[in-house]
């Protein structure tokens, strides 16, 4: 690892805490913005202390322009007609207050406010030439990290895949955790979306990227995570499990921007891009069965992974400890009830081909496994899914 360079980019201010979202007024204010997009999940509007939120921003603020309807796992043309409502109105800045794919939509829709060649295809970065107008996102799922990484998740329908397209002005300039914005979460979702950061905390660990920055962040995601899962989904209004699960989904978000994700979501894609997985769903499926792939490639991290998920690894060689941990992370999966296999979304042995043959075009992501995947590898792995 001394051998290579490394960075790390993250939003300039990070305010968490029960209540935080209280400072998005003095955010903004202080930002010298009038004219507000805010782009926010329906559900949350609901809650009272955004209800009143929104209130006082339509009182202090010269224009508030309210974007609701963000679909999830959104698609590239439905990015699109987001920003052709908005990009009349003089938006000064975004706030995103929402789940990931209101926070990908929103960092992608702020990039084209500023960059209008963008448009033309959103996969192509080079069209970004200057930052976008300045966004903060409050995450209300404990999940994508999406608040502090330069990634935004895209479907493309005539690809039938989706795309992780990645810049540095894709990054918010500040976020606000606040713990009281995910309590309303149904338990699938805060099942799905801490699986999401769970794969983020443990792909950024074992990735060929890996680095002491990331490290740091990834083994207490891990930790927090294998922790207090349970607990919110169990038990979704017990505040300090939310907040450790934000925190845990902001740290996996940490590692992705100065690391990267491996096969788990090499695999995954496709999975969301053909069949519309859920996004955290598709990644919890797969993410034992890669880690039994990877194991014998990823050495004495195996021995910290298994400390940060709780697992005794006295008197365990370190065959055993991988075992170990594969079998913790397939009870982890079975205890907030994530099906097994794909066979559940309506996926059989003749979509397997086609399946494969996309995943390994994710070269991005299949570069920085930790062991070499073939063709024949993937198929196999999607072959132990069904």
């Amino acid at each position: 690892m001394g051998n290579k360079q490394y960075e790390l980019k993250i939003p300039s201010n990070v305010i968490c805490g029960c209540g935080s979202i209280k400072e998005l007024i003095k955010i903004i204010q202080k930002a010298k913005a009038t004219r507000i997009g805010l782009f926010v999940d329906p559900a949350i509007l609901k809650l009272n202390i955004v209800n009143d939120l929104l209130q006082q921003l339509e009182s202090k603020f010269e224009r508030v322009v309210v974007i609701d309807n963000i679909k999830s796992e959104p698609e590239d043309w439905q990015v699109k007609n987001v920003y052709h409502k908005i990009k009349e109105k003089e938006i000064e800045l975004i706030a995103a207050i929402g789940g990931g794919s209101v926070m990908d939509t929103a960092k992608i829709v702020a990039v084209m406010l500023t960059n209008i060649r963008y448009e033309n295809d959103l996969t192509d970065t080079t069209l970004i030439e200057k930052p976008g107008v300045p966004l903060v996102a409050v995450p209300t799922s404990s999940g994508t990290g999406s608040e502090v990484t330069p990634n935004s998740i895209i479907l493309f329908p005539d690809k039938k895949i989706k795309i992780g397209v990645v810049h540095e002005f894709f990054l918010p300039l500040q976020v606000i955790l606040d713990p009281e914005l995910t309590i309303s979460l149904p338990p699938s979702v805060t099942a799905a979306t801490g699986l999401d950061a769970f794969c983020h905390s443990i792909e950024t660990y074992i990735s060929k990227k890996s680095n002491y920055i990331c490290e740091m962040f990834s083994l207490q995601g891990i930790k927090l995570i294998s922790e207090n899962l349970r607990e919110a989904y169990t038990n979704g209004n017990n505040i300090e499990a939310r907040e450790k699960m934000l925190l845990a989904a902001f740290y996996g978000g940490v590692a992705i921007s100065c690391s990267s994700t491996v096969a788990v979501h090499a695999l995954s894609y496709p999975l969301g891009g053909r069949y519309r997985i859920p996004h955290g769903v598709s990644n919890a499926i797969l993410l034992p069965h890669v880690m039994k792939y990877n194991m014998d490639s990823i050495g004495e991290k195996a021995v910290f992974i298994a400390e940060a998920m709780g697992i005794d690894v006295s008197n365990l060689s370190q065959e055993q400890i991988g075992a170990k941990v594969v079998e913790e992370i397939f009870r982890l999966t079975e205890d907030v009830n994530i099906p097994s296999n794909l066979k559940h979304f309506g996926i059989n042995s003749a979509d397997i081909t086609l399946l494969a043959n996309s995943a390994s075009q994710v070269t991005r992501l299949l570069d920085q496994n930790p062991k070499k995947m073939s063709l024949d590898d993937i198929t196999a792995i999607y072959g132990q899914v069904l």
